[in-house]
């Protein structure tokens, strides 16, 4: 039997295509339910301030980078969104006095347009925010090379290659209201995928590539970053894959509750746990990976109750 059409693009994969059961079964789950969802492999963790959440986002730049030499380069992959956490950490560096001359850096994704990233002029430019809030900060003499400054672009062979010979402490995220990280985006309902999106295995072999992305990550974008403005966000996308995460030693996201809402933090939080992976659900897949965080803003959590407004 193929599965139900997605609710709000019944042309693709997504989170409202999955059985009704686990979809009730997740809106019931309380902050204190999610918490006692940790077990080995996957660890929930709560904070109870803005200022300790993004301080304890920003500490995880620091301990990657102090790990760092020239015999054992160390990096670390990071996004945008959130982005409050890049001061801090050009901050910790410079009050630090932390050399990153060998540590290394990777952005997770970068726009595409008319066949090429967006240039770093562009207003929604990734590299462009990582640089500004983050790396032009850093002191000279304190602040890594250009050369360990990995930005993914539209020949994704110069990425791919720079994570051989460099050990990925740690790839933070945020989630989506699609429910990925990066741009690891649910597929289209077409072809061999028309009634059953790709198996686990199958999309854990996708690397670094030019994405579609779903009409939600569009919007949302849009919302986060561009003031509603949807005509001026990229329906494409370079995005690191699942082939390079599972290279990274452990994997952490960051729910402010800014980008994802109640439910959406609740059902991947549930399907990691329960180790229930589904490519419609593409952060579920993450279940299999051996070394997951999830770090939450207490408040930010919300409820699933119906609330009219």
């Amino acid at each position: 039997m193929p599965r139900k059409l997605s609710s709000i693009a019944p042309d693709w994969w997504d989170y409202t295509t999955l059985d009704e059961e686990l979809i009730k079964t997740v809106a019931r789950l309380t902050p204190e339910a999610m918490l006692k969802l940790s077990r080995p492999g996957f660890k929930v963790v709560f904070h109870d301030t803005l200022e300790e959440f993004y301080l304890a986002e920003a500490l995880e730049y620091i301990s990657a980078w102090k790990q760092s030499t020239a015999d054992n380069p160390v990096g670390i992959c990071g996004p945008i969104g959130p982005t409050e956490q890049l001061p801090l950490v050009a901050r910790l560096v410079n009050d630090l006095g932390l050399s990153t001359q060998s540590a290394h850096f990777w952005g997770m994704d970068e726009w595409f347009h008319e066949g090429r990233e967006v240039p770093v002029t562009h207003p929604l430019s990734f590299e462009r925010a990582d640089r500004e809030l983050c790396f032009n900060r850093i002191r000279k003499g304190l602040v890594m090379p250009d050369a360990n400054l990995h930005f993914p672009k539209a020949d994704i062979a110069a990425f791919r290659r720079s994570w051989e010979g460099v050990r990925c402490a740690v790839m933070q995220g945020g989630q989506g209201d699609v429910k990925h990280w990066a741009f690891n985006d649910p597929p289209r309902r077409k072809g061999k995928y028309k009634d059953q999106p790709p198996s686990p295995a199958e999309y854990r072999k996708l690397a670094t590539r030019v994405v579609e992305l779903h009409p939600l990550t569009v919007a949302q974008n849009a919302r986060t970053s561009g003031g509603g403005n949807i005509s001026m966000v990229p329906t494409q996308a370079i995005s690191v894959g699942p082939a390079e995460t599972w290279k990274a030693e452990k994997v952490s996201i960051w729910h402010a509750g800014k980008h994802d809402n109640p439910f959406g933090q609740r059902i991947t939080t549930y399907m990691i746990s329960k180790r229930i992976v589904d490519s419609a659900v593409p952060m579920s897949l993450l279940g299999e990976h051996p070394n997951v965080q999830f770090s939450f803003y207490r408040p930010g959590i919300g409820t699933c109750d119906v609330e009219m407004h």
